[in-house]
């Protein structure tokens, strides 16, 4: 018996859900694009974002730290706005300040 179960579980982990990973990618759920009612966008100043700076991944706590996993660890950082929320984490955590939250109405698309 303990044979099947270490065989069900073998099976179990060759399985990959895209959704449930650090790296999966944003999807249209049931409340659509959600970044529509937000009230303050993240703006990255790239002169300040330590991997443009460094020209490698480095940092990426913007990244990390967003609850809603809409940002990309690349060179440079992008930040989903179709999704994004406004709720100025990535902005907190960013060591080198170069992501500050500005007012929707103050954008310029």
């Amino acid at each position: 018996m303990k044979m099947f179960h270490e065989e069900v579980e073998a099976n179990d982990m060759k399985k990959k859900d895209e959704n449930i990973s650090a790296m999966c990618k944003p999807a249209v759920g049931e409340a659509g694009r959600t970044g529509d009612w937000r009230d303050l966008r993240p703006i990255i100043d790239n002169s300040k974002c330590t991997p443009f700076v460094k020209k490698k991944a480095a940092c990426y706590l913007c990244w990390l730290y967003c609850p809603e996993g809409i940002v990309k660890a690349g060179i440079p950082v992008e930040i989903d706005l179709d999704y994004c929320k406004g709720c100025g984490i990535c902005a907190e955590e960013c060591p080198s300040r170069a992501i500050s939250m500005v007012r929707e109405d103050k954008c310029n698309d």
